[in-house]
């Protein structure tokens, strides 16, 4: 009988379900468990929009030895992300070629904020400031970084965290 593989346990950071971008489907985190894990705040209307090709680059490269990119649209900052999730993405897959995973639009900041963004500003005392921020969780959900919008995916500074996060075991 052939051995199971091993499953992480799921950091408490992960422990958060939201609906998938395509179609609505509920998916759970913790199937992320044990990956590096770059978590962004979106919107299709924005000065930062483009980098969606670098975070994509981004997940390509690495994807392959354990990153993941998530990214959640929101509508919190300059009202950029007005769209349905249809609209959303549709601006995602087919302008942008995104294919790593995109979860309906939900608020990242204020009162409304969801339960996995007030974990992530509890964990490292920022909060977006505005599209395009840029949480990296390490692969045993333990550490989180914080990243300014006008940090570029493929920046030094990123491309230098996601390396040294993926060096390190889950």
């Amino acid at each position: 009988m052939p051995a199971l593989a091993q499953v992480p346990p799921c950091p408490g950071l992960l422990s958060h379900s939201f609906a998938r971008l395509q179609d609505g489907a509920p998916q759970n985190l913790c199937q992320y468990a044990g990956k590096l894990v770059l978590v962004v705040n979106t919107a299709s209307y924005c000065g930062f929009t483009p980098q969606y090709e670098g975070l994509e680059a981004l997940y390509a490269k690495y994807g392959p030895r354990g990153l993941v990119v998530l990214g959640f649209p929101s509508n919190n900052f300059g009202q950029q992300e007005p769209g349905n999730a249809k609209q959303i993405a549709d601006l995602c897959f087919n302008t942008y070629g995104v294919k790593f995973p995109m979860f309906n639009k939900s608020d990242v900041v204020g009162a409304q904020r969801n339960a996995f963004y007030t974990q992530l500003f509890q964990a490292t005392k920022a909060a977006p400031q505005w599209n395009f921020h840029k949480y990296l969780i390490s692969r045993d959900g333990q550490r989180v970084a914080s990243f300014a919008s006008e940090v570029e995916p493929g920046s030094a500074a990123m491309v230098t965290a996601v390396e040294a996060g993926l060096s390190q075991k889950p």
